[in-house]
């Protein structure tokens, strides 16, 4: 389940724009080509300064997986949130397999498609999973 939204009016502002940003992003780098797109252009489109999209994302591969953060933070809710003596397998299931269907989702095949055709977002990604697998075992 996704996180909660933002209840103070900075915040909900604040989460539409980084929002805005990784939609504007994500929908260029599909039109466009991900090599063909730069931070520039995103700015540009999405109507904000440069300095507005790197206050939200730390790269142009972070906007890709603009989840990524939430995704981690589930998944050691997950582990750390359960009820005392409650088994962790099935805590983690529900949580896997919520990001499973995310990934498998029909609308997902486009951008997996140009994460396999890019070195850097391949890289990117395994450092994600790598960072997960930290976190998760940190939680643990």
């Amino acid at each position: 389940m996704p996180e909660q939204p933002p209840s103070g009016r900075r915040e909900r502002k604040k989460a539409a724009t980084r929002q805005k940003i990784a939609d504007t992003a994500l929908r260029l780098f599909l039109e466009r080509g991900y090599d063909a797109v730069g931070i520039r252009d995103v700015a540009a489109e999405a109507d904000v300064a440069v300095t507005t999209v790197f206050s939200h994302f730390a790269s142009k591969e972070a906007l890709v997986f603009e989840r990524d953060a939430d995704f981690e933070r589930r998944l050691a809710r997950a582990v750390t949130d359960r009820a005392p003596g409650a088994p962790l397998v099935p805590a983690l299931r529900e949580e896997t397999l919520a990001l499973v269907r995310h990934c498998l989702a029909d609308e997902a095949a486009p951008v997996w498609r140009m994460i396999d055709a890019s070195p850097s977002l391949r890289e990117y990604e395994s450092s994600m999973r790598l960072r997960h697998a930290e976190t998760l075992a940190a939680a643990l």
